[in-house]
C-alpha cells in the first residue's frame, strides 16, 4: 500500500490543506493520506505546546465533519472519506520531532507500507535546515505542492523530488491567526 503523510500544525485546518489531501485523493496513485499533526516543529519558535491535544482534537472534528459532508456539500465522496486519517504518532515520539525520525518509525511499525512525503516548495526551499535531510531524500520519496514565492520545478529538479500539479492555494495557517488577532472574519478559510 502507498501512503502520503501530510505533516503539518494544521492550526488552523484551512482550505489550502483541504485542496491539497483532496487533490492527492482523487489524482493520485496513493491508496490513502494521513494528516501528521505535529506538536512541535524544531525549526520553529514561540511554539504553542500547551495547545496541542485540543488543536488536535479540532483537526479531528474538522475531518469527521468533512466526512460526513456530500461532495456537493464541500464533503469528500464516501470513498476518498475511507482513505483519509489524522496521525499523532509524533506527540509519543521523543522531541525533538525530526520528520526522519517519525518517517522511520511509521516505517517499522508499517513494514510493507510504502510511505511518500508530501510538503510544500516552501519546505523544500529549506529542506536543507532539515535533520538528516540528505538521508530523507535517499530514503523516501517525496512529493512537493506549488506555493507562492518559491519555484517548486527547480527546486524539486535540484532535490531530485516530485512536483505534483496541485492548485496553488494562496493561504497559511500563519496568516489567518494573523488575521483574525486583528478582528478579520477568516471564518471562510477554516475546514
Amino acid at each position: 500500500m502507498k501512503t502520503g503523510l501530510y505533516f503539518g500544525s494544521f492550526n488552523p485546518l484551512h482550505t489550502g490543506h483541504l485542496t491539497i489531501f483532496r487533490y492527492l485523493l482523487e489524482n493520485s496513485d496513493l491508496e490513502r493520506v494521513v494528516l501528521v499533526v505535529s506538536p512541535q516543529n524544531p525549526l520553529k519558535e514561540n511554539w504553542e505546546e500547551e495547545n496541542r491535544d485540543s488543536r488536535f482534537k479540532n483537526i479531528t472534528e474538522s475531518i469527521e465533519r468533512l466526512k460526513s459532508r456530500s461532495p456537493e456539500d464541500g464533503g469528500l465522496s464516501k470513498e476518498d472519506a475511507k482513505r483519509l486519517s489524522v496521525s499523532d504518532i509524533e506527540f509519543y515520539l521523543t522531541p525533538p520531532l525530526y520528520t526522519i525520525n517519525t518517517l522511520r518509525t511509521l516505517r517499522d511499525l508499517e513494514p510493507y507500507e510504502k510511505f511518500v512525503l508530501i510538503i510544500g516548495a516552501d519546505n523544500l526551499s529549506i529542506i536543507e535546515k532539515w535533520h538528516d535531510w540528505k538521508e530523507l531524500l535517499s530514503e523516501f520519496e517525496v512529493w512537493v505542492y506549488p506555493r507562492t514565492g518559491h519555484n517548486a520545478m527547480e527546486l524539486c529538479k535540484k532535490y531530485g523530488t516530485r512536483l505534483i500539479d496541485a492548485p496553488l492555494i494562496d493561504i497559511s495557517s500563519t496568516e489567518i491567526r494573523e488575521n483574525e488577532s486583528k478582528g478579520v472574519d477568516m471564518s471562510k478559510f477554516r475546514v
